[in-house]
């Protein structure tokens, strides 16, 4: 069987670091499972779309169980399905999602009816299953997520397809997805992509984990039981060790799992009773970055070499002709790079998005989705609407001047963002464009930062030399000459 992936299927011509979905190869799992806490932390509105679709089912589902509607919550849990058109998750040769339904669905019943973290109230939201409640893992998790947010994984695949000119011309049935207004699980039918008949469903890189950040072992061995260790030594007990020097050591790890032997009730007891550590677990992945944290380049591949895909871009930007014969080109190579310059910060790009009833068009569009760093401090520090940022490409082989400028800013709306990046390739007078960046700011018609094939190649050259870090201090010090 031929083991291409996605990109390749497809003839794309773009590798994983410059894609927003997962690039995944249709013949077999990749292992990476859908995170609804990683959901839960983005506040870009698709992702905040998302955690009402998971929260609303999942309480829903709770609710029945509480209020002992068994059969509701049966019924409730049996509408999930095997979500193999993600190709995510650990089966072995063609994708087999594992799913909830039948059996398998009456045995999360039991399970939660069966917890006191579910009656008490300590289990709020689905990836806490992993921690509370028995035979829940990050595959049902997973799983569980994905039958939720289908509708909106479709969404998001018609998009990216659009993005990258796949065209989508079937219809065919969508599979089960959540229905907050109807609080009920729906079909449709929806254009998909279809490999080998089968069809696929493209996932955000953001949402994905290789490991659930939530891990009940991990918080019980390394978070539990120091907490424990601490308190007895703290206390005296008889739990700690008095060395023949008379010091006094805190008790053994081992000591501690054979007095307080893991289960996951043993955890929910814990958590009921000490709510600030479960607290602090949290927060501290919340802030991770890695296999727990967003992901980065080199997770999707271990492999990959930043630097030396840093430079090859530089080198392919260089010999990129300037004119409007390779307008398509630059467009292409510029979405791509964009995604691998600004990622995890500005994600979900659209292509050439049309607003006032489709009277003006914008090149792309992404999401900010950045919680820290420039197009964080845009919207927090200095209070410009920077929901959405838009994206003008210009290959010219001039300078760009103000028509362009007017171009982007006649894009910019307090809903849709006032902050834009205007692309293009090289400038007799740099300071001349600032210059006209600078009077549309203080004309109150919004910032575009613009960034010539310099800034660009400047950025990319920093993370060959593995300072992507400064990234930041380029955009920022763009940024203070529209402020001056």
């Amino acid at each position: 069987m031929v083991r291409q992936k996605f990109s390749e299927i497809y003839d794309i011509g773009l590798e994983q670091p410059q894609l927003d979905f997962v690039d995944i190869t249709p013949s077999r799992d990749t292992p990476l499972f859908i995170d609804p806490f990683a959901i839960s932390l983005k506040k870009d509105a698709w992702s905040e779309e998302c955690q009402d679709h998971i929260t609303h089912f999942f309480q829903t589902a709770l609710d029945h169980i509480r209020n002992n509607r068994e059969q509701e919550a049966r019924s409730l849990l049996n509408g999930l399905s095997e979500p193999n058109e993600t190709c995510l998750g650990l089966s072995r040769g063609s994708p087999a999602g594992r799913g909830v339904a039948g059996k398998q669905a009456l045995d999360l019943y039991e399970s939660l009816a069966a917890s006191q973290a579910a009656k008490t109230g300590l289990l709020e939201e689905l990836a806490e299953c992993d921690l509370f409640i028995p035979g829940i893992g990050s595959d049902k998790i997973s799983d569980i997520t994905t039958n939720i947010i289908r509708g909106l994984l479709i969404k998001y695949t018609q998009a990216q397809c659009e993005l990258h000119g796949i065209n989508l011309s079937d219809e065919y049935p969508s599979g089960r997805y959540w229905d907050i207004a109807a609080a009920e699980w729906r079909q449709s039918y929806e254009k998909l992509p279809v490999v080998a008949g089968r069809r696929i469903i493209l996932v955000p890189k953001f949402t994905v984990r290789r490991k659930m950040a939530l891990d009940s072992q991990e918080y019980y061995s390394h978070h539990i039981l120091n907490f424990i260790q601490e308190e007895q030594y703290r206390r005296r007990t008889s739990l700690v060790r008095v060395l023949r020097s008379g010091d006094v050591r805190p008790p053994s790890k081992k000591t501690l799992k054979d007095k307080f032997p893991f289960s996951k009730e043993f955890v929910a007891r814990f958590s009921t009773q000490h709510p600030d550590v479960l607290k602090k677990y949290k927060k501290f992945y919340a802030k991770l970055e890695g296999a727990k944290g967003t992901l980065r380049n080199e997770d999707f591949d271990i492999n990959f070499d930043e630097r030396a895909f840093a430079q090859s871009l530089a080198d392919v930007l260089a010999q990129l002709p300037h004119g409007p014969a390779n307008a398509t080109k630059y467009h292409s190579f510029m979405m791509g790079a964009l995604e691998f310059i600004f990622w995890p910060n500005l994600i979900f790009p659209k292509k050439e998005q049309e607003i006032h009833s489709g009277r003006k068009r914008i090149d792309l569009v992404y999401t900010n989705a950045a919680q820290t760093g420039f197009f964080w401090r845009a919207h927090t520090a200095h209070n410009i609407a920077s929901r959405l940022i838009m994206v003008e490409c210009k290959n010219y082989g001039k300078d760009v001047a103000n028509p362009e400028l007017d171009q982007i800013a006649s894009r910019f709306s307090i809903n849709r963002g006032q902050l834009g990046l205007l692309v293009y390739r090289a400038v007799d007078n740099y300071e001349k464009i600032c210059a006209r960046c600078r009077d549309t700011a203080g004309d109150g018609r919004g910032f575009v930062v613009p960034l010539g094939d310099a800034q660009i190649l400047e950025m990319l050259q920093l993370i060959s030399k593995g300072h992507r870090g400064a990234i930041d201090r380029v955009l920022q010090e763009i940024f203070n000459e529209l402020l001056t």
